[in-house]
Order: C-alpha cells, then sequence, then structure tokens
C-alpha cells in the first residue's frame, strides 16, 4: 500500500468520528446553556421568576395515636455537634461532570434517664434502729439522637454539572435523610463514649440521697445494678 491510499484510509477512517464528536459538543453546550438560563432565572425577583414556587400548608389535623405513663427520671442531656462530610463519585465520569460531596452540620442531644419502672420488691432496705436506708437502682439508659432540624444544616455542597442540572428538576429526600441519619448516629456513638451514663447515675444518686436525707434518714446508701 502507497503512502497516499495509507494517508485516505486515514482519513475516511476519521470522518465516522466527526459527527459524533459535534453531537457531544452540542449537546455539551445545551445543558451549559440551560443550566445557565435557570441560574439567572433562580436569580430573579420572585413575582418575575417564571420557576419560582410558592408553599401552601394543606396538612391533615394531628391525630392523637396513644398516651404512654412514664416512670423514668431524666438525670442528664448531652448537646453534641458533628460535621458529616458525604462525598459520592462515578466511577467512569469526572467530579466536573458528574459527584457530589456534602458538608452537613448536625446539632443534637441525647438524653440519660433511669427507669423506675425496672425496680422490683427488696430495691429499697430501711434499718429503722439505726435510721439508715439503702437503695438498689439500675444503671442509667441513653434514649436515641434527638436532632434539632432548626440548627441543623448543608454547610456546603460541590456537585457536578449533571447533578446541578437535575437539582432544577427534582428534589432528592433520601439524600438529605441520609445526612440526618449519619449524624444521627455519630452523636449516639459519641454519647455511649462520653460518660454521659456515668454522670446520669451520679445525678440520680445525689437526687436521692438528698430527698431521702430531707425525709429524717442519716444515713443514705444508693447502688447500681444493670437493669434486667
Amino acid at each position: 500500500m502507497s503512502h497516499s491510499e495509507a494517508s485516505e484510509d486515514s482519513r475516511i477512517s476519521e470522518r465516522p468520528r466527526r459527527p459524533i464528536l459535534r453531537a457531544i459538543a452540542v449537546v455539551v453546550v445545551m445543558i451549559a446553556l440551560v443550566y445557565a438560563g435557570l441560574e439567572a432565572a433562580h436569580r430573579l425577583p420572585h413575582w418575575l421568576n417564571p420557576f419560582g414556587e410558592t408553599t401552601k400548608d394543606r396538612s391533615a389535623p394531628v391525630v392523637l395515636n396513644s398516651i404512654q405513663n412514664l416512670s423514668r427520671y431524666e438525670a442528664a442531656t448531652g448537646n453534641y455537634q458533628v460535621v458529616v462530610d458525604l462525598e459520592k463519585d462515578a466511577k467512569f465520569l469526572p467530579g466536573q461532570l458528574r459527584g457530589e460531596r456534602t458538608l452537613f452540620v448536625g446539632n443534637g442531644n441525647v438524653d440519660a434517664y433511669v427507669d423506675f419502672s425496672h425496680i422490683g420488691n427488696g430495691a429499697l432496705t430501711v434499718d429503722k434502729a439505726h435510721n439508715t436506708v439503702t437503695v438498689r437502682m439500675p444503671h442509667a439508659q441513653l434514649e436515641k439522637t434527638n436532632l434539632d432540624p432548626k440548627h441543623s444544616y448543608v454547610f456546603a455542597r460541590q456537585r457536578g454539572l449533571f447533578d446541578r442540572f437535575g437539582d432544577f428538576f427534582s428534589s432528592n429526600p433520601n439524600q438529605q435523610q441520609q445526612l440526618y441519619v449519619l449524624a444521627s448516629q455519630k452523636i449516639q456513638d459519641a454519647a455511649n463514649s462520653s460518660g454521659l451514663t456515668q454522670r446520669a447515675d451520679a445525678n440520680t444518686k445525689l437526687m436521692l440521697t438528698n430527698m431521702l436525707k430531707a425525709l429524717g434518714f442519716k444515713t443514705v446508701t444508693v447502688t447500681f445494678a444493670t437493669s434486667p
């Protein structure tokens, strides 16, 4: 094969690629233009924005399902803050096109309580002769994390072009829920290792000691055992 024939074959093989590349370039340009237009529309005043939204609360009345009696002493509360750094990447696309990284600040509290309903017979021993009393209590337990929605928020978010384009047409409540779940789990883990239950035990012991001494007992002994 001559040099001229090889050059001709090379030009022929490149021709089918050009329409595909042009089509891809056109699609990218159209996406960029639409995205720029939507960005500009969101900067308009609400009454001029064709994509503006109005909010109407059509919620049904609150229905009471049940009422439960509580037999617990709230002995301590821990307030926590956590920054969740969640990153999602596409396997075969660069981060500029597809991917997302979100920084979420979660603020919440965890309560530590002593369940008085687990106190059985024999938990209280009174020695009238010596005016002493012994109380046996279960150890404190932790409530589930109570994440504060008013003070928990997305601090920063980086998104690829395709993700930002899609956000204009649909919301992603599952991602918001995932951030709240992760923040709650991390706060719960921190509460488990922060000595909150030990503080609740100490506060419960102090409360019972003061109360029983006010009733006239000279010596008050409070012990803790694992609840059944």
